[in-house]
């Protein structure tokens, strides 16, 4: 064998060695939520090799239904942290070693300590984003922005109104409607009576961003409620006519990690995709080309540009006292709230 033939063998044993190492990854999330980004995905696969495999859950009940029906074949799920308990308690996720996601130390003290992600001692979910679900509104029909909540209830906005048809949030909204906490309501009876009231108003519900932004592109609704990272979306990615506005009532604010479930096959490879999803070069670009809620990472926000949304008005102390976060609930109260939120349903047909 000449000296060229031995450098070509050596180059092509080590290709194949390269690519024998290279994995699937497999990641559980929302759709065009961050992580199945064409940048994003490209940017982890030169960095890393592996190759990024996306699949999508329209709900957190569908989220778990898929880590309990397809053990072994996630590597990185997206959870809210009030769903966390429930996977824990189901043995869907497991311990992370933070010690191997370098970035880890710039994420929120609080958040990254929150009791909802950390039990005995063990992480089982690295905080990633937060944001509100609160009001977002068609420009077209505002000349300001509203600042209470009760404007979806005004006869002006009769079959202009959407709202997210989950009975969780749908209680939720009622309960800041109605002056409670959302995470403790203690007159039902007031929050049944705010929806029942509210429903006429309603022109249809939605289930994802793309029901919202095309009812908003077609001028179908003046308002509802929505997620404020949709809402930069909305207007960064798809220049629609949408601004989002935290009332004087308050907003519900939740919390989304990412976790490593029980069974994944590429453990280091989940661990280098959530370093990459809590650092300022991919939030920075996800934020300002495609819009996102507010990261996690102290130094991902600091990145963007002072007068950014997500630095100035969700980074605003008059903001954060009128947040509620999202605490966990029981299956009999999510079982409830569904009673009372399809019997309202019913009774407004």
């Amino acid at each position: 064998m000449n000296k060229t033939t031995a450098i070509l063998a050596g180059l092509g044993l080590l290709l194949t060695a390269s690519s024998a190492m290279a994995k699937d990854l497999h990641v559980l999330n929302w759709k065009g939520y961050g992580a199945d980004e064409p940048f994003a995905t490209k940017a982890f696969e030169e960095m890393t090799g592996d190759k990024v495999v996306n699949d999508f859950f329209n709900s957190e009940q569908e989220m778990l239904t898929k880590l309990r029906t397809n053990p072994g074949l996630y590597d990185v799920v997206m959870i809210n942290a009030a769903f966390m308990q429930q996977a824990l308690g189901e043995k869907l996720v497991q311990p992370i070693d933070t010690a191997t996601i370098q970035n880890y130390g710039d994420l929120d003290e609080a958040q990254a300590q929150s009791k909802m992600l950390n039990v005995d001692g063990k992480t089982y979910g690295v905080p990633w984003t937060w944001g509100l679900t609160t009001i977002a509104v068609n420009d077209k029909a505002f000349d300001t922005a509203p600042t209470s909540i009760k404007e979806m209830w005004k006869e002006d906005h009769k079959g202009r109104v959407t709202i997210r048809d989950d009975a969780v949030e749908a209680i939720q909204l009622g309960a800041l409607a109605t002056g409670q906490s959302i995470n403790d309501v203690k007159d039902m009876d007031a929050v049944k009576q705010s929806l029942s009231e509210l429903l006429p108003n309603i022109r249809t519900f939605w289930s994802s961003e793309n029901d919202w932004n095309q009812m908003v592109a077609s001028n179908q609704i003046d308002l509802g409620t929505y997620w404020s990272g949709s809402a930069g979306r909305a207007k960064t990615k798809f220049n629609l006519p949408v601004s989002l506005a935290v009332p004087e009532e308050g907003a519900v604010g939740w919390l989304d990690s990412f976790a490593i479930p029980v069974g994944s096959t590429n453990v280091e490879g989940a661990e280098k995709f959530i370093n990459y999803m809590i650092s300022p070069e991919f939030y920075k670009e996800w934020d300002e080309t495609v819009g996102a809620p507010v990261s996690a990472s102290k130094r991902a926000v600091a990145a963007l540009p002072e007068d950014s949304f997500n630095r100035k008005v969700m980074g605003a102390p008059e903001v954060a006292e009128r947040v509620q976060f999202q605490e966990p609930i029981t299956d009999q109260q999510r079982e409830d709230y569904l009673k009372v939120w399809q019997s309202l349903k019913v009774g407004a047909n």
